[in-house]
């Protein structure tokens, strides 16, 4: 008798972390069976030298739920696009090598869809598993580089008057909803050790544009390992510069909007935003107010990889001209002053 199709395939990309790879693949397997729907694990390596193909091999002789793909192609989106090609359940749910899922958490996805047949994709709580006791300053709001989530114990609809995002690591999408708007974009994915990128979150904006919406349920459960290095305000400060450089390659309109123009193709906003958090800075500083200097700090951080790309794409235009942007922006600067009323400059 064959196995029943699966109603949620679960897609696992990785990338040399076999030590931690085993123990997820464990955690995902060990659903409580009694309310769980069938569901398969497609575990994507992406180039991987050590020994994940034997990691999970071995998992996948004793469980046929689980199988093995290959994607030659560097790049987080490259891997999930090639577990969305081959998952073969209406429900494809994302998550990485170094996640512990919740027994009920296949089942809680498959839920949230049942209720809200409205919702094209769902994501939940990504708590953390410290390696230690975080540092006093590693507060819930430094939690986005370590990509954990808590929005709260409420549902939440993901709209584009609420566009908050569902990271990868917890997030599940209808298959009609790649055929209506496409898979990843490789341009903005993470590629081996890079930090700070976007893909979650430009391939939920594609959704919101179109109409869709997806739902935030706090029943969807996983925690994450953090990893030792993450707990150092050097890898914030680079994942905030990768976070400005991807935020300049994704051209989001809540960031781009802007009445005063752009110089070197920047929002002319994000230049009086980075003097206002320069001057904090340095006032916190002196004061000894070390979180408030830090949280400017990482802001500063976000506007350099920003800017930094920014200029690099303006110099590769053929028909880029400095003087003519700085012409618009002073001309957009007198037309705002005689305008009446707050004019809105978007969001970081």
């Amino acid at each position: 008798m064959s196995a029943p199709a699966p109603a949620v395939s679960v897609v696992i990309s990785t990338y040399n972390r076999s030590v931690l790879l085993g123990g997820a693949l464990e955690s995902v397997l060990r659903q409580d069976t009694r309310w769980t729907p069938p569901f398969e694990v497609l575990v994507v390596d992406n180039n991987s030298t050590d020994g994940t193909r034997d990691v999970v091999e071995r998992v996948a002789a004793r469980d046929p739920r689980v199988r093995y793909l290959f994607e030659p192609q560097q790049g987080l989106s490259h891997a999930r696009n090639t577990g969305i090609a081959a998952a073969r359940a209406p429900i494809v749910t994302f998550t990485d090598d170094d996640v512990r899922a919740e027994p009920g958490w296949v089942r809680a996805i498959a839920r949230t869809f049942e209720e809200h047949p409205d919702a094209d994709f769902a994501g939940g709580k990504v708590l953390p598993r410290w390696p230690c006791d975080p540092p006093a300053w590693l507060t819930r709001e430094h939690w986005a580089p370590l990509a954990l989530v808590d929005y709260g114990d409420a549902p939440l609809w993901v709209t584009s008057d609420r566009s908050i995002c569902l990271v990868g690591a917890n997030l599940s999408v209808r298959r009609a909803a790649f055929e209506a708007v496409g898979t990843f974009t490789p341009a903005l994915q993470r590629v081996k050790g890079g930090i700070g990128s976007l893909e979650d979150h430009e391939f939920q904006l594609r959704l919101i544009r179109k109409g869709r919406c997806g739902i935030y349920d706090p029943r969807i459960l996983i925690h994450a390992e953090v990893e030792l290095h993450r707990l150092t305000r050097a890898y914030h400060r680079r994942w905030h510069y990768g976070h400005g450089h991807f935020h300049a390659l994704l051209r989001a309109e809540y960031l781009e909007r802007s009445r005063a123009g752009t110089l070197w193709g920047v929002p002319v906003h994000l230049y009086r935003q980075a003097v206002a958090d320069g001057v904090a800075w340095m006032a916190a500083s002196v004061r000894h107010g070390m979180d408030e200097a830090f949280r400017r700090e990482i802001r500063l951080w976000f506007f350099a990889g920003f800017v930094i790309t920014r200029r690099r794409q303006f110099r590769e235009m053929p028909d880029a001209s400095l003087w003519r942007e700085v012409g618009a922006a002073v001309r957009a600067l007198f037309a705002r002053r005689r305008a009446s009323g707050p004019i809105p400059e978007g969001r970081q």
